[in-house]
């Protein structure tokens, strides 16, 4: 069966939107939440850019302590889902499981955990959240098995150039498991990671300072 394409509409003041790579919804298996099925996910806390993206879901984590109010913002912006990071490297245990319960109040479809995260503080975010645990995989060498146990639902891989790798290897001993991963910036990456096992890529954007440089550049030029 031939896929069918959508129709499409936008406005002139609409028509710059930060568009993830089509080959993600194209090849990605893409993951069910609660109803809603994510293939692409922005990995931004700009809301700028988030709201003027056509990725299906926002990824929305710092190197700083997460706050309430960042995530309200994040969320109260966004057009599509948000997986809201709650920690688990500098921020972990009961701080942790508060603000993944307040981030779920505030409407977040999941919560995403640092890689550092102790299988304590996966536990005590899983036994209070009704939404996912996301947990993120930097190395190979991490015991997947012990975090699933622990309590993650999603595995959210990010291992640089290792990531198709990592995901592999992951993808080898659990079958089901749902895995996002970084695809980098080129088709033929992203890709890479989808066959290796991915069913949703995270995609970094341009800057907001190297996306407004071509207005600006045409600004000086013409006026």
């Amino acid at each position: 069966m031939v896929k069918k394409t959508s129709p499409q509409y936008t406005t002139n003041l609409h028509k710059n939107l930060v568009k993830v790579p089509a080959i993600i919804r194209e090849k990605a298996s893409g993951i069910t939440i609660i109803g809603k099925t994510v293939y692409s996910i922005l990995f931004s806390t700009d809301v700028a850019i988030i709201k003027n993206s056509d990725a299906d879901a926002i990824i929305a984590v710092y190197p700083f302590t997460p706050h309430p109010t960042i995530t309200q913002a994040i969320i109260s912006i966004a057009d599509m889902p948000v997986f809201c990071g709650v920690g688990g490297g500098i921020t972990e245990g009961l701080r942790s499981k508060n603000v993944a319960l307040h981030a779920e109040f505030q409407g977040a479809l999941a919560v995403v955990l640092n890689a550092p995260t102790s299988l304590q503080t996966i536990s005590q975010v899983k036994s209070v959240v009704d939404i996912p645990v996301i947990i993120t995989i930097v190395s190979e060498n991490v015991d997947i098995e012990q975090k699933l146990k622990a309590g993650a639902d999603i595995l959210n891989v990010s291992g640089g150039e290792n990531t198709p790798k990592i995901v592999a290897q992951i993808r080898k001993k659990f079958k089901d498991i749902p895995i996002i991963a970084t695809g980098g910036k080129t088709d033929e990456s992203i890709l890479k990671t989808i066959k290796a096992g991915a069913n949703a890529i995270s995609y970094t954007p341009p800057t907001t300072a190297k996306l407004l440089k071509k207005y600006m550049d045409e600004y000086r030029e013409n006026y």
